[in-house]
This record gives structure tokens, sequence and C-alpha cells, in this order.
């Protein structure tokens, strides 16, 4: 039998962390070429989602802004060079 071909894709380890961590790779949405976003998927209980919806449309805002505006007021950059 033959050995099965090393793949370096979708499922691989990076070998440096660091650096696969700042890659910026995904053009964002909103059209401007310097700005890149990446896809976060969590899973969350339904009535949370729904708590989640009806409060970014009381503010008049998407979810995925409110969230996006949450995290970053919970995770600030901390040092010089840290992803923005």
């Amino acid at each position: 039998m033959s050995q099965r071909p090393t793949r370096n894709g979708f499922a691989s380890r990076p070998a440096d962390l660091d650096r696969w961590v700042r890659a910026t790779d995904t053009p964002s949405r909103d059209g401007d070429s310097g700005s890149f976003t990446a896809r976060l998927t969590i899973d969350v209980t339904p009535a949370l989602r729904g708590r989640i919806k009806i409060v970014a449309f009381g503010r008049g805002v998407t979810v995925a802004d409110m969230l996006r505006d949450l995290l970053a007021r919970e995770f600030p950059p901390t040092i010089e060079g840290d992803p923005s």
C-alpha cells in the first residue's frame, strides 16, 4: 500500500503559531482593501441568541457590529504589534 500524502491545509497545525495568528488573508466585506476580517463561530443557546438579536435590534445595529464592538472593548490591543 502507498502512504498517504502529507497535506498542509485546513486541519493542519501551523508551525509558527504567532505568525499564523497575525496572518490576514481574508479581505473584508465592506470593500476596504486595507481592512481584513476573520470569521469566528461560537455556540450559544437559542435563548441567548434571541436576547442578543433583540438588544441589537433595539440599538439599531446588526448583531455582528454589536458583537465586534463588544469584543473590541473586552480585548483591546495590549502592546504595539498586537493584532488590531
